[in-house]
């Protein structure tokens, strides 16, 4: 392809192919690139399974125009969007996909118009843009394309070199205008992973053949997350049914019209070629064979929520109300604690396992509520959920809980008697008022100011701030206390992770009760992965 003047849409497609496959050999060394030296979804992991599924959707462009191929890979993005990197990425694709919308293939200036798009939505995306981001290269690198068609370098060979030649200089600067990178004495990885997109497309475009290495792998389709909703047959809670299907003049409105009467929790989105449908039905085969007359089915999927429901009931209250509240949790006991507080649907995440846009958009719409307040838990699934938020087709509220500490603390603010807008604001002032204290192990080795942290030690953060780092665990708990706001503490929480035992939870509790006599120190199974402690203080 060296020399190429313009691009059709299966052009497009293996460029994109190519790119996640280097994504793929270089996700582990992007994730090293993260500053924290704490077990988190880290941007490397969150990129590449953001890309993942955009090429799964790729894959099943109704035609191999540059806009049904662009259009595909947003919608892809858009569902499978993982953590803060994640969802810039889908802002991106889905510049593209606008820039390219109508068109059968593209050229340059096409291209370049498409990065200046995406630069636009990537910044408006995020409510606090920081420099020296993956949002800086993606805008520097948005600059150069201008550029260099300003010099009449018009093909998209020519347009892509010079973006992926500012993007390696822009990632270079990074650490210049971020004074934690350059501490840490890395580039910033979200930015780093740009580039590698844009080296995979490049390669692909002059001919390299990186696209036949990448296949869209395999994968056992996520669980439902636990939360499903009656139905209006009585003792029955039906089947939980999702597919794809793929036709011509296909009308999402009408199919929804017409699937309306056979079950709840009804979605139906896409276009004209392809619909992904999902539905709580008593009557699956009747979906099935609906669905059938209208094209071609894919992907299809059938769960039993009378199973699901039965397991749910055993362990968690039925949900009161108009409002629901979704919670993004990670570990049994964890789960148990927030679904005894009534929490309505718990989807599996938290630390190194982000959850995407699209599990979280399914929970939203499988509870039975009109309106629902989303609870994510983690700093880097509070843009996911937020997405996910724009996307619901019900009222949906996201209170930002930063850690699990802080989702309890929003749940005691919670009252059944006010509404949506009420209990978020209510819910968003409990989350401040606790502090939440980690001790986990280092995945990596950093010096951060004056901190510094070996790979595998343990080590202890206060509200997300490194703070404390040895070789004994109990002593880096010891050397959190004055950071903890421990003197005017009347509740102290002790949840205990999966490689923890009781008596050490026990031990940890007595170091907390010795400096805090007065409050009361409850030790909980959380049976959380990654943090042997996560720890509440009210």
């Amino acid at each position: 392809m060296t020399g190429t003047n313009g691009c059709t849409g299966r052009q497009l497609r293996d460029m994109f192919a190519a790119a996640t496959a280097r994504l793929e050999q270089s996700a582990a060394d992007i994730d090293a690139l993260n500053v924290f030296p704490v077990p988190d979804g880290d941007t490397g992991t969150n990129m590449l399974l953001t890309m993942r599924s955009t090429m799964a959707e790729a894959l099943r462009a109704p035609d191999e125009s540059a806009s049904a191929v662009a259009r595909a890979m947003a919608r892809g993005a858009l569902m499978g969007a993982r953590g803060n990197s994640g969802v810039i990425l889908s802002q991106v694709l889905r510049g593209l996909a606008q820039g390219l919308e109508g068109k059968q293939a593209f050229d340059g200036h096409d291209l370049a118009s498409c990065l200046a798009e995406a630069s636009s939505l990537a910044y408006r995306g995020m409510s606090h843009p920081v420099e020296g981001t993956m949002l800086t290269v993606i805008r520097e690198a948005s600059d150069a394309a201008q550029q260099a068609i300003s010099e009449n370098s018009a093909g998209v060979e020519s347009v892509l070199e010079a973006t992926v030649n500012a993007a390696r200089e822009s990632v270079a600067r990074t650490p210049s205008l971020l004074p934690v990178l350059r501490q840490a004495r890395v580039v910033d990885a979200g930015g780093q992973g740009f580039l590698v997109i844009l080296e995979g497309a490049l390669a692909c475009l002059r001919g390299d053949g990186e696209a036949a290495a990448y296949q869209v792998p395999r994968t056992v389709p996520a669980p439902t997350p636990a939360a499903v909703g009656e139905l209006e047959a009585e003792g029955s809670y039906g089947y939980d049914t999702e597919l794809l299907v793929t036709g011509e003049n296909l009308d999402p409105d009408r199919v929804r019209q017409e699937l309306e009467s056979m079950g709840e929790s009804l979605i139906v989105v896409g276009d004209g070629n392809t619909l992904k449908v999902h539905i709580h039905t008593l009557t699956p085969g009747e979906v099935i064979t609906y669905a059938s007359r209208k094209g071609t089915l894919h992907d299809v999927h059938i769960l039993n929520m009378d199973d699901q429901h039965a397991a749910f009931r055993e362990r968690s209250p039925a949900p009161a109300g108009d409002i629901a509240i979704i919670a993004v949790v990670s570990g049994d006991g964890m789960a148990q604690v927030f679904r005894s507080m009534g929490v309505s649907a718990i989807v599996p995440g938290g630390q190194t396992m982000n959850p995407s846009t699209g599990e979280l958009l399914e929970a939203i719409e499988a509870v039975p509520a009109r309106k629902a307040i989303l609870l994510p838990n983690n700093l880097n699934v509070v843009p996911v959920a937020e997405q996910a938020r724009s996307l619901a087709g019900k009222e949906v509220a996201v209170v930002p809980t930063l850690s699990t500490p802080q989702g309890v603390a929003a749940l005691l603010a919670f009252n059944y008697e006010v509404d949506l807008e009420s209990n978020a604001a209510a819910m968003e002032r409990a989350r401040g008022t606790v502090t939440t204290a980690e001790v986990t192990r280092a995945v990596r080795s950093r010096q951060l100011g004056k901190l510094k942290t070996k790979q595998g030690q343990p080590i202890g953060l206060v509200d997300g701030e490194l703070v404390a780092a040895g070789d004994d665990m109990l002593r880096v708990l010891e050397d959190m206390l004055p950071r903890m706001n421990l003197d005017g503490a009347e509740v102290v929480t002790v949840y205990y992770g999966a490689d923890t035992g009781p008596s050490q939870a026990d031990e940890a509790a007595g170091v907390i009760r010795r400096r805090a006599p007065q409050a009361q120190v409850e030790v909980v199974n959380g049976g959380q992965p990654h943090y042997h402690y996560i720890i509440s203080v009210e």
